[in-house]
């Protein structure tokens, strides 16, 4: 099975280096300065699972034209567009497409452009970022992917897939209910971003203030109430674990989207937080500290 992974970064970079470590097929779609940096340094992973140094297989977009079995997109969300373009040619008749993004409404996006048979769900639960040496680093221990078609239906290369990240360190699953747990991610991710780029801290140190709790506890309600209009309210257990990992106390969790905002870099403010506004809006639910958060990080945009 031959993987390709759209980027290089913290996401892609990681789960392609991972697969690279346990043997697989691996090729990066990267840009012509992050292929430069791969080829002088190799992709490097820092991890507490493991540390990864590794020489890798590296193909830029206007060369990129033989088929793949299975590609990764691992970029961000406003990039989505450049990217469906770059992985086309490199789409066979059987290809399945696995995007690492953040959300949901990609999916429609990859379906309607590059045909619904192609695209798989996925959901990935890890803190990764790119530093200054543009070395990989996970923060924490927590590494889970999950997976699936989008239909819920078993099939071959879904098991395929499952078969080749069985041999890495990644706690990989095959659901039969992708959309479902991607919607329990996004309630998980959307809560988190909202409270931590309002705040500009981290949950411990939004659980240090006095009103800290009740932040993270609205927030979450309010994206909850919005997850349960859309025919996707969190499992009861989902709904706990989020809980409980908004309101760990001394917790050095943040979302890579303040960590964004910090940095003055563009956020994916429009693909989560916006897009949660406008489902509210539709379903004519209040969703005040959401549209406050996103009015927020509008701000920051138009500054950048």
């Amino acid at each position: 099975m031959r993987f390709l992974v759209l980027g290089a970064g913290a996401i892609g970079g990681y789960y392609g280096g991972r697969l690279l470590e346990s043997g697989a097929d691996v090729t990066f779609l990267v840009r012509e300065r992050r292929a430069r940096q791969l080829a002088e340094r190799g992709l490097v992973i820092k991890s507490p699972l493991g540390n990864i140094a590794r020489d890798v297989k590296t193909v830029r977009a206007e060369e990129a034209r033989e088929p793949f079995d299975v590609v990764l997109p691992s970029c961000k969300a406003y990039d989505l567009d450049g990217a469906i373009e770059a992985i086309r040619p490199t789409l066979g008749p059987q290809s399945a497409v696995l995007p690492l993004l953040n959300g949901t409404s990609h999916i429609a996006t990859l379906s309607e452009r590059l045909g619904a048979a192609h695209v798989l769900g996925g959901a990935c639960y890890i803190g990764v970022t790119l530093d200054a040496a543009s070395e990989i680093v996970h923060m924490g221990e927590m590494d889970r992917l999950t997976f699936g078609e989008v239909s819920g239906e078993r099939t071959k290369r879904c098991e395929a897939i499952a078969e080749a990240f069985s041999g890495t360190k990644v706690t990989a699953s095959l659901s039969d209910d992708i959309v479902q747990a991607m919607w329990e991610k996004f309630v998980m991710l959307a809560s988190l971003a909202a409270a931590t780029t309002l705040t500009r801290a981290n949950v411990g140190e939004i659980m240090a203030a006095r009103l800290g709790e009740w932040l993270m506890l609205s927030v979450l309600g309010e994206v909850e109430r919005i997850a349960v209009a859309e025919g996707h309210p969190p499992a009861p257990e989902a709904l706990e674990r989020t809980r409980k990992m908004l309101t760990a106390k001394g917790s050095t969790f943040s979302a890579s989207m303040m960590r964004d905002m910090i940095a003055g870099n563009r956020t994916e403010a429009d693909h989560i937080i916006g897009d949660l506004v406008r489902r509210a809006e539709r379903h004519g639910i209040a969703a005040p500290l959401l549209r406050v958060a996103l009015a927020n990080l509008e701000v920051h945009e138009a500054r950048r």
